[in-house]
């Protein structure tokens, strides 16, 4: 039987509709392609030369496209012209905020980082004060990269974010001077200003950059500080009721003594895989905190985040990885103590048998974790972030998977991050490009400018 015409109709684009998709196919492409001529985005796209012609002419129009040179391609007559993305059309602004500091980065319409700046900040001093130092951060690295203002923000941060309102959640651990900065730069700016779980953006980050660009399904479990877990189905995010969704810390696990409780997670997860209860660990056999500081360079950063960190996004994502400075010493301070034990356990004849044992330890701790996870939502693909999943690299990814098979019958591939150092800040930039872009690209043509 056929639908009626009038369903039929109703399912056919108007003119207006076609000609926005057509325009953020174009602009889809310029980003992952570079600058094209007309006659490759003729090929690339299906489209008939006069269609092509029009949107390139509706999106120069509206400022989105400029001609950035010519083909060097081989042909009779003048050479085409090259189009690309107007880069500068838009800044982005990504933060990530740490208890004991905030790192600014921003950006262009490309992800491309122009300026970044940490700076270093005081948990027990006064809030007001606080939220001063961290705006001035803000002007100072926009300042840096020649940027009048932002056109979106986004914000990473420890804890809940309520999914109806994108405020943090009142929780006692909660760092009052984050709460005072998301507020100020709303009512600052007049822009868009995202805040996001900082877990949930490192597992963009890898999801886009990193160990997970071939998984839709993947959950990242967070190792630095304390402990954490995001969870990407399908390749959407997944936040939970509340915000809630990758609390594992509260996950009760044998081994602890205890039960978390609705104030602490002392007696979770967290009491077996966070910073301190490693060092423990690492006590137990015969391997402390000094042993480990030594194999590390004196220049060498860190890689993961306990409160994580890492820049982002480019004409291809990976373009910002090289454009980023090292982070600057302060930027360091945050690192949680276990890092360098881990990375002194896996590098060759630094730890001997005590270091293979403790991983091995540590490995079956974490594997609990795990194996909760997988029983619930069976991802088929763990990542192991942060500093020290980052830094246990694929040995102590690959101790995770022999306790894990004895653990569940679900066949799971453990993996460690690859962002490395700074996952919250390329999340961050990358959260803020795709807000921007679906703004300005869903919109291409001049009569819908941006409205503050």
């Amino acid at each position: 039987m056929h639908p009626p015409r009038a369903a039929a109709t109703g399912r056919t684009a108007s003119p207006a509709t076609a000609r926005q998709i057509n325009d953020r196919l174009a602009l889809q492409l310029l980003q992952s392609e570079g600058p094209l001529t007309a006659g490759q985005l003729k090929t690339l796209t299906g489209l008939s030369r006069p269609t092509v012609a029009d949107l390139v002419e509706r999106l120069q129009e509206a400022g989105l496209i400029a001609v950035v040179g010519e083909s060097g391609a081989q042909r009779r007559g003048p050479n085409a012209r090259l189009y690309g993305i107007v880069a500068d059309r838009a800044h982005l602004v990504g933060l990530d905020l740490r208890t004991h500091s905030i790192t600014v980065a921003v950006a262009d319409l490309l992800g491309r980082v122009r300026a970044e700046h940490t700076v270093p900040m005081n948990p027990d001093g006064a809030a007001d004060t606080a939220v001063a130092t961290a705006l001035a951060a803000v002007d100072k690295a926009l300042a840096a990269a020649g940027a009048p203002a932002p056109h979106t923000i986004a914000v990473g941060a420890p804890g809940l974010v309520d999914p109806a309102t994108g405020r943090l959640g009142s929780t006692d651990w909660i760092t009052s001077w984050h709460v005072g900065l998301v507020s100020a730069l709303r009512a600052r700016t007049g822009v868009p200003v995202l805040l996001e779980n900082e877990v949930n953006l490192a597992a963009i980050a890898e999801q886009r950059d990193g160990a997970a660009r071939d998984r839709d399904t993947f959950v990242l479990l967070w190792l630095g500080h304390g402990t954490g877990a995001a969870v990407v189905l399908d390749g959407a995010l997944r936040r939970g009721a509340s915000g809630g969704t990758g609390e594992i810390g509260f996950l009760p696990v044998p081994g602890t003594g205890a039960l978390p409780s609705a104030s602490g997670c002392d007696g979770g997860f967290h009491s077996l895989a966070g910073s301190a209860a490693i060092c423990a660990l690492g006590a137990e056999h015969g391997l402390s905190f000094g042993d480990a500081v030594g194999p590390r360079r004196a220049n060498e950063r860190p890689s993961g985040g306990g409160s994580p960190t890492e820049a982002v996004g480019g004409a291809s994502d990976e373009g910002v990885t090289r454009a980023l400075a090292p982070a600057p010493a302060e930027a360091r301070t945050d690192g949680p103590p276990a890092e360098p034990l881990v990375r002194a356990a896996v590098a060759p004849g630094d730890t001997g048998g005590a270091g293979a044992a403790f991983l091995d330890a540590l490995a079956a701790r974490i594997a609990l974790g795990v194996a909760a996870v997988c029983a619930v939502l069976d991802p088929g693909c763990v990542v192991l972030g942060g500093e020290i999943g980052c830094g246990g690299g694929a040995e102590l990814a690959d101790r995770v998977t022999g306790h894990l098979a004895r653990l569940s019958p679900l066949r799971t591939d453990v993996r460690a991050g690859s962002v490395g150092g700074r996952a919250v800040l390329r999340g961050a930039v990358l959260a803020a490009r795709d807000a921007a872009q679906n703004e300005l690209f869903g919109a291409a043509g001049p009569a819908t400018s941006r409205h503050p």
